[in-house]
Order: structure tokens, then C-alpha cells, then sequence
């Protein structure tokens, strides 16, 4: 059984899948053991014939949908089919790097927490635009509010976390709002959340950028359905940080924990 599970959700990525899954397949992991399934969600842009004709070893399995589903579609069918002891979420736009996994892992193998979020440092060089920015800022405020919590990026796609934990999370989200309704679904479940600054590259509109200002207005919307809605019954908390210290590695990225 392969250590880690990363779920590639992707759609109309002609341009960057295959150098997101090279950059995968040539990523110094230390792991033991490593699955990469990619989700095509009805792609209709070539992706799929690229997916089809890479020359790919036997970790890396292609999964489809007939039809466009939504990012939280495919994580959910990537997340039936992980094998990995902890699953991960990894975009194909190459925003996110691999090289960043194992730092993640790490609160995760200490027992300091239940997941682990790479959370993004807003740069002149890897913010999309100023509205993009605040935008993530008032979501992230708005379930620290709903949840009496204190996150920095509730929209991160670096999730790391048990795959047991991931999969009894309930999640029904089909698009974006995915992102939002995993934390909501954690923080209600009193999960601990560790916090990992992770390095990131915001990638315009032109090349492919699909969040919209509705996809804003979902992430809301979901927030408030999660806060009123009964919790899912998740495996017992079974971490209890701190059983030992952070290393001065992650400390000096500004880690922190939320629970």
C-alpha cells in the first residue's frame, strides 16, 4: 500500500498536464510509496489524448468522466479509487510544485495534527490580482468567523490528510466550493489543522485561470450550509499535538496549528 495518494483533478489542461505529471513522476519524495491518479473530467481540449499516449509508469492511473463534473467530482471519484495511507490534492496548472509534499507530510507522520495545509504567502510575483487576493482573504475571514478558528487559506490546494479521515468527511461539493466545504467539514469535527507556508505561482487568466467572482459567492454559501448543517460522522480523533516539537525547519515557515 503506497504512503501517499495524489488526487489530480483536471479539465481542458492541454497545456500543463503532462509537464504536472512529469514534475510528479521526477519529484524527490521520500516516501514509502507513492500513487498519482489523475482525474479527467471530461476534458475536450486534447487533454485526454495526452493522458492516453504518455509513456507513464504502472503509479500513475488515469481516471475519467464521461462529462465536465467539477473539481470536487473528481476529487471525490479520486478518492474512491486512493490506496495511499494520506491523499493529497495537486492541480495540474503547475501553480503548486510536488517539491513541496514532503514538508506537508511531516506534521502528519509527528501525530502534531490531523491534516496539513500548504498554505500561500501573497507576493507581488504570485498573486493573480489585487481583487484575487482580497477575495481569498474574505472567504478565509468568513470561516474563521462561522467556525471560531484562525487559518490563513481555506483555499490552498495543498490538503493533506489521512485517507480514511478525507473519505468520511461527507463531502458533495462538485465544483470549487470543495476547497471551503474540507475545512468546514474538519473544523467541525474539532480536527486539528497544521499550518505549512508553501511556495506558490498564480498562473492569469489567459493561461487558464478559473475561478470567478460566483465560484466567491459558493465558497460563502457553502461555509454557511456546513455551519448549519449536522457534522459527518468522522473517524475518532486519535492526535494530540504536541507530542513533540516542530523542527526549527517548519517553525521558521510560520506554522501553526488550529484546532
Amino acid at each position: 500500500m503506497p504512503e501517499l495518494t495524489i488526487l489530480m483533478p483536471v479539465f481542458n489542461e492541454a497545456d500543463t498536464v503532462e509537464t504536472a505529471i512529469r514534475e510528479v513522476i521526477d519529484a524527490d519524495l521520500p516516501v514509502d510509496g507513492v500513487e498519482l491518479l489523475v482525474i479527467d473530467d471530461g476534458s475536450d481540449d486534447g487533454t485526454s489524448r495526452l493522458l492516453d499516449d504518455g509513456d507513464w509508469p504502472e503509479w500513475v492511473r488515469i481516471l475519467r468522466h464521461d462529462g465536465n463534473r467539477g473539481k470536487g467530482a473528481a476529487i471525490r471519484t479520486g478518492l474512491e479509487a486512493a490506496a495511499g495511507t494520506y491523499s493529497t490534492i495537486l492541480d495540474a496548472d503547475l501553480e503548486y510544485s510536488p517539491a513541496s509534499l514532503p514538508e506537508l507530510l511531516v506534521p502528519l507522520r509527528e501525530r502534531w495534527a490531523d491534516a496539513v495545509y500548504g498554505t500561500r504567502a501573497f507576493q507581488s510575483h504570485s498573486a493573480y490580482s489585487f481583487w484575487y487576493v482580497v477575495g481569498n482573504k474574505f472567504v478565509t475571514f468568513a470561516a474563521n468567523v462561522l467556525y471560531n478558528a484562525w487559518l490563513s487559506d481555506i483555499m490552498t490546494c495543498h490538503k493533506v490528510m489521512p485517507t480514511d479521515l478525507f473519505r468520511a468527511l461527507g463531502l458533495r461539493e462538485s465544483g470549487f466550493a470543495i476547497e471551503p466545504e474540507i475545512t468546514a467539514r474538519l473544523l467541525t469535527a474539532k480536527m486539528t489543522i497544521f499550518e505549512v507556508s508553501t511556495p506558490y505561482r498564480a498562473r492569469t487568466r489567459e493561461a487558464g485561470k478559473k475561478l470567478t467572482s460566483m465560484d466567491g459567492l459558493r465558497v460563502i454559501r457553502t461555509l454557511a450550509r456546513c455551519r448549519l448543517r449536522r457534522p459527518p460522522k468522522v473517524p475518532e480523533h486519535h492526535y494530540e499535538p504536541p507530542i513533540s516539537s516542530p523542527g526549527p525547519d517548519l517553525r521558521s515557515q510560520d506554522s501553526a496549528a488550529v484546532r
